[in-house]
This record gives C-alpha cells, structure tokens and sequence, in this order.
C-alpha cells in the first residue's frame, strides 16, 4: 500500500536542494552520557527486579491475540535453513537447538540480541511450512519462557528487543501458537502482556533513535492486537511520534547517520503498518510521512549494483533484502541526491554513482559502532564497485579479531585522506567516538557538463592544524572523476616541519590494480573487464593489501591505492583523476 503523499512542510526535505555553503555541525559530539545519566539508566534497571515493578506488570492475561498480522519482510533463507537443519546461527555465531541453555548464556552480545528478539521467526518461516516450523520455534520459546518469563532483567527484557519481539511474536503467532499444550500457551501470551506493560513503563527509557522506536512500535502493537488496548495503543502512538521526531532528520536520514538503523527503523514502521492492517485500522499519517522520507534517503546509500554502500558499520546489505524493505515499505520513489542533516552526498552520472559522507560523525551518545569517516566517497560502475570502504565494523563474522574488527572504524578503512596516521574523529577503546570533527562545511553545483561537490572539515585542525578540503568533479557522462584533497593552515597551533598524509582509495571485490613505474598512475581492472585508469599528483602512489566486509560479514582481500606525501606548514595538496578507458 503506498505511503500517502507527505505533507507541504516535508515536500522541501524530499526536494534535492541544498544551500550553497552549509555547514553541519556536531554539537556535544564527544560527550556520551553523563555519570547521572548513567546512574539512573542502572538505577532503572535495578528496578526492574523490585517487587513494586512486578506488581505493575501483573493484570488480566489475555486468551489470545485480536488479530493477526503479516510480516512484510523475507528473512534470511540460509539461517531459516539452518534452523530446521537443528542450528541457530548468526554472523558466524550458532549453537546446537537441543543445546542451547537460555539460563546460561555463553554467546556474543549480537548473537544475545538475535535470540532475545526472536528475529530468527522470519527466518524460519521464510523456509518452513507450520508443521515443520511450529516445533522448532515451541522449543525455543519454551527455553526462552523457562529463562526468563518471571525474571525483568536485561538484556531479555530491554525495551528495544521487547518492542522488536512483540513484533515478531505478533506476526509469526502461528509458528508459535499452534502448539495443543494449553497451558504453555497461556505462558506465552501472558509473557506478552506483561511485556506490553513492562514498555508501557520504560520505552522512553530506550536509547534516543533506532532503540526508542523500536520500544514504542512494541507498545503500539500490544494496544492493537491485545484485547482492552485502546487506550494502551492511543498513548503509544504519541510515544512513538516524539521518539521518530528525535530520531529522523527533516531529510529522512536517522540522527544516528547509519545505514543499518536505516533499514530498521523502516522495517519497523512497515511491520507496525501490518498491524493496523490485520486490524482494518488506518495508521497514524505521521507513520505514512515517516516512510515517504526514510525511503528515499536510504536509496541515496546504494549502488549500482542496488546494494547498501559501507557506512557507520554497515556493510553491503544484499539487493534482494534491500529490495524487499523498500517494497514493505509501500513508498515509491527516487533517491534522495543532496541530504542536508543526513550528510549523504549522491552524484550520478551515466552508470556511475558516487556516494560521499559530507557530515560530521554522530554524537558519541547516538553512535553504535560510529566511524571516522568524513570525507570519504564510495564509486561504483554499473554492478561493479571501484572504490569503497572497508565497513561492516557492527556485522563483522565472530571469526574476526575485535582489534581488526575495531581497525574497520577508522579513517584509514575509508576513502579518503589521513594525516599522521590517525583518526579524523577519535575513536576510544570503548568505542566511543571522541573529539575531531565538529564541523563540516558543503556546497555543490551542478551544470549540464559535470557535477561538483566541495567540502571540509576541521579533524585535524587541533592535532595537527590543518583542515582538510577535498573537491569532487563528476563530469556528465560518468566516465571520469577528477578529485582534489587539501590541506589547508588552520588554528594558532605550532606545526610540525613537515607532517606525513595519505590520501587512499580501497578498490572494490575483484578490482586488479596494475601500477605504472613512475608511482603516479595505475590502470584498474575491473570484474567485467572495463578499464579505469587512476593518475596522481603531488604525491607518491602505491598499491597496498586492504580488506573488505561483504554483505555476510565475511572479511574479502582486495587492494588499496595509497598516494603518499608531505605537508609543509604552508599546507599542501594532491590532485588525481579517475578516467574510464573502456
């Protein structure tokens, strides 16, 4: 069902337009949350366990749900697979089904997060019939119910994974409903009800983006589908309209600039329309006018190749899962171009698409997984990428090393340029994202002969006293690339004699790098054999081992071109081109 047409104040965030030299600036973006935030959020959790909160969440327990609805999105058939085969398995974490001990959890906080959400239902019923689904997910839950029923403790019963399992309990209810035990039934719808309750008092609680929306969808759909919920779903729906206005930017891109928490928080939406549906309700508009904004604004993330380019953490998120959240969603329509708070830059030309981060990184409280990448572009030709990112630093297999897994945060995992060798935007060894970028100042222009983008920002003026500049020409035809990255004096710091940089350029899965001998160029190979030729100035080129992050979170070897050189106080600059020979 398309989304309706978004209101006139939200049309001009949908139009590509952007003011000639705007400046996004993050504000407070070192600063996580303070030690009485974080002393109330333990507190809260403490309460959880109190018995005032269990008295709270007791009320009549319901004999079954209103209705029923869809899940409007396919799962992942390889682990649906692997579950009727007796596994659960997620990025390269499983567990024997028979095995498995919700009371002793010994597995990775992702891998908890897929359990306690029970995402894996769309999984399992994207392969399975309810025969031979029902008993697979009646063991599960019967384990999940024996854990963690009668005991308010995280991470089981943390707002956003409730409202992500209300979701799917409500939409995958045949799977885990059909069982005759009757009392194992009514175990599970009253863990439902007092769920709702349990969000009822904490979604607000829930981390600001992605995490709060997730929380209030719970609550909403607790009001719709269990009996006596009107007013329940009336107080949800303005808890879940203040959580979207702090989550989504008037451009549609989400608060938390990353890709992933994209296709979330529209897969949310689209699950929360499904129970209206299975209601014969009409949402709320503001649902409809959320969608009609996120949409286009992830499309400005894909490829040719209609695949997610690597950003915040994510990596290349499958076409044909894409593919199927956008058709969720109901919402038709073109990619966003010129994104003001989203910070996503789209040039397309011909068969090449360029995709640039001109933002500051999000604020260190927003930021899961958050990386130094301001500045850096991905490029691809028709199907084939040619420059990306490293990415998936949130999706990476278990198999990989968390210090490599980290390495994938930083400015050198980006295309773009690094000076000294460290981050353009500090990244701490929690994961925090600290000082660096605070501001990033934009214009474009666009002419029937090229289109151009500039930008600049100020990581390094502190640490090094440089702000770096870098210019962007795509001419109309898409067969050439002409870039420009600067280091320009800033700040009153003492510099240095001379301060090494590197300018660098990952080469997509399969892309042959073939340098010439004077270290200014390289013809670059790619998998249906069209030829790029990258040429430099200003600098030393070299071709380098790198690795990319595939859309399984599998760690793929691919090249790097590292053009090297030197700033003297004054600054410095190096120009390159990047032509389609054939």
């Amino acid at each position: 069902m398309p989304a309706p047409e978004p209101p006139p104040a939200h049309r001009d965030a949908i139009a590509d337009s952007i003011e000639q030299g705007k400046r996004l600036i993050r504000i407070g973006g070192d600063k996580g949350l303070s030690l009485a935030e974080q002393l109330a959020e333990r507190l809260n959790r403490l309460a959880w366990r109190t018995p005032l909160h269990g008295l709270r969440l007791q009320g009549k327990e319901p004999l079954k749900l209103v209705a029923v609805p869809d899940d409007p999105v396919l799962g992942d058939l390889a682990r649906g697979q692997a579950l009727l085969d007796g596994r659960i398995e997620f990025l390269g974490e499983g567990r024997a089904i028979a095995a498995l001990n919700f009371a002793k959890p010994d597995w990775s906080p992702r891998f908890a997060t897929y359990l306690h959400s029970f995402a894996w239902l769309r999984d399992l019923s994207s392969v399975a019939t309810r025969a031979a689904g029902a008993p697979i997910a009646e063991h599960l839950a019967r384990g999940w119910l024996a854990a963690h029923a009668g005991t308010i403790s995280a991470p089981a019963w943390r707002p956003d994974l409730l409202g992500w399992r209300t979701l799917y309990w409500a939409a995958h209810a045949p799977l885990l409903l059909s069982s005759t035990d009757l009392d194992y039934r009514a175990r599970l719808l009253a863990a439902m009800a007092r769920g709702a309750r349990h969000l009822d008092r904490s979604a607000d609680k829930a981390p600001a983006g992605v995490g709060r929306v997730a929380a209030w969808c719970g609550v909403v759909t607790a009001g719709l589908l269990i009996a006596g919920g009107e007013t329940r779903q009336k107080a949800g729906e303005a808890g879940l309209q203040r959580a979207i206005a702090g989550a989504v930017h008037s451009d549609g891109g989400n608060v938390q600039r990353a890709p992933a928490a994209q296709v979330e928080m529209i897969t949310l939406l689209a699950m929360l329309r499904e129970a209206y549906a299975a209601r014969r309700l009409e949402p709320p508009g503001f649902v409809g006018e959320t969608l009609a904004l996120m949409v286009p604004a992830l499309l400005a993330l894909l490829h040719g190749d209609k695949a997610l380019s690597s950003w915040q953490g994510a990596g290349p998120m499958a076409a044909e899962a894409l593919a199927a959240v956008i058709e969720a969603s109901g919402v038709r329509t073109r990619p966003l171009k010129h994104a003001r708070d989203w910070g996503y830059q789209r040039l397309s030309s011909g068969n090449t698409v360029l995709i640039l981060d001109a933002a500051p990184p999000p604020v260190a409280r927003l930021a899961d997984g958050g990386c130094a990448s301001t500045l850096a572009f991905e490029l691809s030709d028709g199907p084939h990428r040619l420059i990306v990112n490293c990415g998936g630093a949130r999706f990476v297999t278990a198999r990989l090393p968390d210090k490599l897994a980290h390495g994938l945060r930083t400015t050198a995992a980006h295309s773009t340029l690094v000076v000294g060798d460290s981050n353009s935007t500090a990244i701490h060894a929690d994961g925090a994202l600290g000082r660096g970028v605070s501001a990033v100042e934009l214009s474009r222009q666009e002419s029937e002969t090229m289109s151009r983008i500039e930008a600049s920002h100020d990581g390094y003026a502190r640490r090094h006293g440089f702000v770096h500049r870098r210019q962007l020409v795509l001419s109309a035809d898409g067969r050439e690339l002409r870039g420009e990255d600067m280091l320009l004096p800033a700040g009153r710091r003492a510099k240095a004699a001379t301060t090494p940089f590197a300018v660098r350029f990952h080469l997509g899965p399969g892309v042959q790098a073939s340098p010439t001998a004077d270290g200014q160029a390289a013809v670059l190979r790619l998998p249906g054999g069209t030829l790029w030729q990258f040429r430099c100035k200003g600098g030393t080129m070299a071709v380098e081992d790198s690795l990319w992050i595939d859309g399984n979170g599998r760690p793929v070897t691919i090249q790097q071109l590292v053009v090297s050189a030197a700033a003297a106080a004054g600054g410095a600059n190096v120009s390159w081109a990047l032509k389609r020979a054939r």
